[in-house]
């Protein structure tokens, strides 16, 4: 699933060649996606695009008058292509620019989004939002705050998008090995400094993240079509049995919340006993 940083660097990639452009046309050739895809053409076509935003892991293309809200699910992305790009099988939307430019969605598994929105900021799925993560809103006694309302391990909390937004597993399971955390330490067990590693931790990771284009681990590309390189950087997801590159014990995982958690033991030294078997509560 695209995140954080694979949402962005789409964002930045598309911004340069939608801005101030006019839509010509909208071609919907598949409408059954998470929800009933609107008539975008009759909604959209003739109106300017005034800017591209990002909210979490969607993407708002504000127009003249509405909004383009789109989530790009399990398996979507956009890509820029001229408009006699021939379409394929899973291409399900194309936004034709004036410029002979053309947004086209792809989408396999069909569970992204696209709705037109009059007040973006008030609609459902973004209103009861956490703060973005890169933001000062996001600080250390924030979370410590929000930690002592929610009794879970910390890798859910900071999962949960009312607390952040935009910290998904790749993400989450990489800031808490930098901040040195074991994703199953119970939240309120912590103190100020381990916030303040964590929080330092996660906005370190996603930076890193966005300026090395993502991560491509199976179907992400980014707009222009190049994969994403933070995949070369990932220091325990996806390294199971792998030697850590720090202690060179190897690289365990747990199942939190039916998401596999990788970890250092050495690095990431648990802050409870074992017999007390916490992942039975999960």
């Amino acid at each position: 699933m695209p995140e954080l940083p694979e949402v962005e660097t789409i964002k930045r990639g598309i911004t340069p060649f939608l801005t101030d452009k006019t839509i010509t046309r909208i071609i919907i050739r598949q409408a059954r996606l998470r929800y009933p895809v609107p008539p975008l053409d009759e909604l959209c076509s003739g109106k300017t695009i005034l800017s591209i935003s990002r909210r979490a892991k969607y993407l708002l293309i504000q127009l003249s008058t509405g909004c383009l809200l789109i989530h790009l699910g399990m398996s979507g992305h956009l890509r820029l292509v001229s408009t006699d790009t021939p379409a394929g099988k899973h291409d399900h939307i194309d936004v034709l620019l004036e410029n002979e430019t053309m947004l086209r969605y792809n989408d396999p598994r069909r569970f992204g989004l696209w709705l037109f929105v009059n007040a973006p900021f008030q609609h459902q799925l973004l209103m009861h939002l956490g703060p973005e993560p890169l933001s000062e809103e996001f600080n250390a006694e924030y979370l410590e705050k929000q930690a002592y309302k929610k009794q879970q391990n910390i890798k859910s909390l900071i999962m949960r998008n009312e607390i952040v937004v935009g910290v998904g597993n790749i993400y989450a399971t990489e800031s808490l090995f930098l901040a040195g955390l074991h994703p199953l330490t119970p939240a309120g067990m912590l103190q100020k400094i381990h916030f303040d590693k964590l929080v330092t931790a996660i906005k370190q990771v996603l930076l890193a993240a966005i300026h090395s284009g993502g991560t491509t681990l199976r179907d992400f590309y980014a707009a222009d079509g190049k994969p994403g390189y933070f995949t070369h950087n990932l220091q325990v997801y996806g390294r199971k049995n792998l030697l850590c590159y720090q202690c060179r014990n190897r690289i365990q995982t747990l199942i939190i919340a039916g998401r596999s958690s990788a970890f250092c033991p050495i690095c990431q030294p648990a802050f409870f006993s074992l017999n007390n078997n916490p992942a039975e509560s999960l």
